[in-house]
């Protein structure tokens, strides 16, 4: 007769061991058991852990559930530590549970407390930031107002001896900076002129108001978009041009041989890019309102029933002149910051081209986000000029 021997102890079911949570329902309430060992041994195996965090996602800690650990065979700190932070270190609402296993929670629970919040830099700290990059800020300043005082000494050395000037360098820098951004501005306020009247005209056309879109174009484009669209696409095409014309002179070492040669850099190379697009910023952001109030006319026509001759007529009385010379002085003043920006960068290059694509980089990103700040600042100076009452 054969004689049953018992399995081995590997081959023993492990389901009366294995940690685990069940969910049940009890007089109208949700109850989740927690049973087997909860200890670090038990918890051990990959298997046996992936199993137990699944098992927990099912009995989320913001949900009212009972909670019941009677059933649990063994707790140890691993197991406790793992029911707390489930919890999100708070007790549930409901809670069964022996008191062996109370003991164990309640000391995991006390000496467990959340990560503490980092604490604010203090003054030593503060003065150590400020010691890094401080002085970086300051050095920008001092050589950005060195440049700017170079060119002011340059300017009254030009005017001392006009013929000494680099009139053929000023001549085609304002060829290159001014004739051959026409058609591309022109474009681009045309297209800026119809998307705005027609966006206005769905406006107007509700309340009756169609003839009043001659003064919303006319002080939005000649006073603020106009400018402001001109010396962002001067700052994109001629602003870069500047900075990697420099930029190229110091990777080639001509910067080096203009000095060796005692030709200097600011009344050679700084000043005709500045007095160049100086003069030539008025009269591109001039040719670029015209071209968006065109493309607004044709849009106005075809969308409102606004003829040209209204439009042409209206216009003077709608925007006063004074909108013309701000928008003018704006950007003379866009012009120069652009170009001073442009070569402050590009004296700034070094020798690598690495560092001339980010030194271009910098240039366009600083040279706009100048042009807006210029800008809001003339609309809080000029708040009042320009309107009539």
């Amino acid at each position: 007769m054969p004689i049953d021997t018992p399995p081995p102890a590997d081959a023993q079911d492990v389901d009366g061991v294995r940690p685990r949570v069940e969910q049940r329902e009890e007089a109208g309430a949700r109850w989740t058991v927690a049973r087997g060992c909860w200890t670090a041994m038990a918890m051990s195996s990959q298997a046996t852990w992936e199993a137990l965090e699944k098992s927990l996602k099912g009995a989320p800690a913001q949900d009212d559930r009972a909670w019941d650990l009677r059933p649990i065979d063994q707790l140890d700190h691993i197991g406790a530590q793992l029911l707390w932070n489930h919890w999100q270190r708070a007790w549930p609402a409901q809670l069964e549970m022996e008191s062996r296993h109370k003991a164990v929670l309640d000391q995991v629970a006390q000496y467990t407390c959340s990560a503490p919040a980092d604490p604010g830099k203090t003054l030593a700290e503060h003065l150590r930031s400020f010691a890094h990059n401080g002085p970086r800020m300051m050095f920008v300043a001092r050589d950005f107002l060195r440049l700017i005082g170079q060119l002011t000494l340059d300017i009254g050395r030009l005017l001392r001896a006009p013929h000494r000037g680099p009139w053929r360098d000023f001549s085609g820098h304002l060829y290159h900076f001014g004739a051959t951004a026409l058609p591309i501005t022109a474009l681009v306020g045309l297209l800026i002129g119809v998307v705005l009247a027609y966006l206005t005209s769905q406006q107007l056309r509700q309340y009756g108001g169609e003839a009043f879109i001659v003064n919303i174009l006319g002080l939005s484009l000649i006073r603020e978009l106009g400018p402001v669209l001109a010396a962002v696409l001067i700052a994109g095409r001629s602003g870069s041009a500047i900075t990697a014309q420099i930029g190229v002179m110091r990777v080639t070492e001509e910067l080096d041989a203009m000095r060796v040669m005692g030709i200097p850099h600011g009344f050679r190379l700084v000043m005709p890019r500045v007095l160049a697009l100086a003069i030539a910023m008025p009269l591109i952001s001039m040719w670029t309102s015209m071209a968006a109030l065109f493309g607004g006319m044709i849009a106005a026509d075809l969308a409102l029933d606004i003829g040209p001759a209204y439009f042409m007529s209206a216009l003077p009385r709608a925007v006063p002149l004074t909108n013309l010379w701000l928008a003018m002085g704006k950007s003379a003043v866009f012009g120069v910051m652009i170009a001073l920006i442009a070569c402050y960068f590009g004296m700034k290059v070094k020798p690598n081209t690495e560092s001339l694509g980010r030194g271009t980089t910098s240039s366009v990103v600083a040279s706009i986000t100048m042009v807006i700040l210029v800008d809001a600042l003339f609309a809080v100076l000029f708040r009042g000029v320009g309107f009539r009452a």
